[in-house]
């Protein structure tokens, strides 16, 4: 009688359960089990999105889709053909998760509530007979002739077919060093998704502050970003601030978090623009105060605080304001620099770019192209996606592919 082909999935997160339902659904003869070094599994799905879970983001355009990956989008755009949200929405209706839509685009169950997401993962694996060991962290792993020998913490050793990395973000760890010994690129673990902390804080005061369309550029060469704008009693946050976060990674991390950004509070009102308004207030307003809000997509507090700090008297009206202080309120209106001294992790969705250099993966099987066997899924990638339940849609597809890969290789 033939054995049962071995598959171990380390990491017990989205990615991960997502590769053992695969893999199990494609090949129930398998014996598959979810390492896991912490207590609980699926910690991340639990907080994220407040503890709502943003599972993916209503985006059916695999090329479209791609887009809002600031590391991994070429490799994911074929990767979506394969596996996309639609696929996934579709996934747990059938399991009997209902999921919706936020005007923003973020898809969320229909229950609120994560538990819905986790009870639906962990019922569709025990159904398949997977088993799940927590807090085995695993201690080494080492290729011998085909077979995989994997060193867990509790001293235990086994002996597998097939693994799939699915640890989230990697960080330093024996296995790094073990990918680097079998070969593999790492590149570098650095932070995304985190929020601007401002020590000199001008808009101390406005904290819980939101502006609905702002627009804001990190000097001297980062990528524009549009959105909701958060003034927090640190700093700045807000979805418009996390996709800078994302796509500037890099460079933010060189610059050791100490940089400008430049803010619009208008949002893609062009100076033009603004200099016309300004010019309609003192012809068609002349008596009136500048301190009464002529701009109704921002808060009356911040063109209050933004008058303050142009230093414009209570009193001043349109027809006195002098050209010097109109510039200067145009400029801290469309064009604010604000130093940036640090950062705070984003709670809901903390994320790192770096990890295993997708040149080394076969994307079609997720597997490495390096050695046999050993397949990836996840953050553990050097993929990630902006906010917005881009990261998990990356989860289950890079899950689905690693899975579906492993159980055709071990039905034979």
């Amino acid at each position: 009688m033939e054995q049962k082909e071995k598959v171990v999935i380390i990491g017990g997160g989205a990615a991960g359960f997502f590769a053992a339902i695969s893999a199990a659904e494609r090949n129930p003869h398998a014996g598959i089990t979810i390492v896991e070094g912490g207590n609980r599994v699926l910690r991340k799905v639990k907080i994220s999105g407040g503890g709502r879970c943003n599972v993916t983001h209503h985006c059916f355009d695999p090329t479209e889709l791609s887009r809002h990956y600031p590391r991994g989008s070429r490799e994911l755009r074929g990767a979506f053909h394969h596996w996309q949200p639609r696929d996934t929405i579709e996934w747990f209706e059938k399991k009997g998760v209902k999921t919706k839509a936020e005007s923003d685009g973020r898809m969320f169950p229909v229950s609120n509530q994560s538990q819905t997401i986790i009870d639906c993962l962990q019922q569709s694996s025990r159904k398949l007979g997977i088993s799940i060991q927590l807090n085995q962290r695993v201690s080494g792993m080492v290729k011998e002739n085909d077979k995989w020998k994997i060193h867990l913490s509790s001293g235990n050793t086994i002996m597998i077919d097939k693994v799939c990395l699915a640890l989230g973000s990697l960080k330093e760890s024996i296995i790094l060093d073990q990918l680097r010994e079998l070969g593999h690129t790492i590149h570098p673990l650095i932070p995304s998704l985190f929020a601007f902390n401002l020590p000199n804080h001008p808009m101390k005061g406005l904290s819980g502050l939101s502006v609905q369309n702002a627009c804001i550029q990190t000097i001297p060469k980062g990528k524009q970003q549009t959105g909701p704008l958060l003034i927090t009693h640190r700093g700045l946050s807000g979805p418009a601030i996390l996709k800078a976060s994302a796509w500037d990674a890099k460079q933010l991390a060189e610059a050791k978090y100490k940089f400008e950004v430049s803010v619009n509070w208008l949002g893609s009102d062009s100076p033009k623009n603004l200099i016309d308004h300004f010019n309609i207030q003192r012809k068609e307003y002349p008596t009136r105060r500048i301190t009464q809000n002529p701009f109704p997509e921002i808060p009356k507090r911040l063109w209050s605080k933004l008058v303050s700090l142009t230093q414009i008297e209570n009193d001043t009206t349109w027809a006195h304001l002098s050209r010097e202080k109109n510039l200067r309120l145009q400029n801290n209106l469309s064009a604010m620099r604000l130093e940036v001294d640090g950062k705070t992790t984003n709670k809901d969705e903390f994320v790192t770019c770096g990890g295993i250099c997708l040149k080394e993966v076969d994307f079609q099987r997720m597997e490495s192209k390096l050695h046999q066997g050993l397949f990836f899924a996840g953050e553990c990638l050097n993929l990630d996606g902006i906010t917005g339940g881009f990261n998990f849609q990356a989860a289950w597809t890079t899950g689905r592919i690693a899975g579906q890969a492993i159980g055709n290789s071990s039905n034979h």
